[in-house]
């Protein structure tokens, strides 16, 4: 009588390189979608026109720097005095027709009074849109 060679059952196993391609795809994507490096592209539409529609200007920004030792600069000039300031502000007021906002920009050092003297001439001169510049704590 003949004898067969047993034959060996072959363990079935899984593949994983597949599933590597397509987990480093998934972590491609997410990734150049989390840094917006394939732009979100709307729905292209036609907007209908308007004979009266107007475009929105951003307002002009005029920075006043309150320094440490309590000298003031507005838009890079270092200015003497408050008058100085004044005088400023009312030629970009002319400059900007009133589409334009003061940021203020403090040292830490600078003292309070200088703060309020600004803000005072920035009153006195009817200035609708001021802002008072920081940086966020860590």
């Amino acid at each position: 009588m003949k004898r067969f060679a047993e034959t060996t059952k072959r363990k079935s196993r899984i593949e994983i390189i597949p599933m590597i391609d397509v987990m480093m795809f998934l972590l491609v994507f997410f990734v150049l979608i989390s840094l917006n490096v394939i732009p979100a592209l709307g729905l292209k539409t036609k907007l209908p026109t308007s004979s009266s529609a107007t475009q929105e200007n951003p307002p002009k920004r005029i920075i006043v720097t309150l320094l440490r030792d309590g000298t003031i600069q507005a838009d890079g000039q270092l200015l003497g005095n408050l008058e100085e300031l004044t005088k400023l502000i009312n030629l970009k007021k002319q400059e900007y027709s009133n589409n334009y906002t003061v940021v203020i920009q403090g040292d830490e050092a600078a003292s309070m009074q200088s703060l309020i003297d600004v803000m005072d001439v920035l009153k006195k001169n009817n200035v609708e849109s001021m802002t008072i510049s920081a940086k966020r704590k860590a």
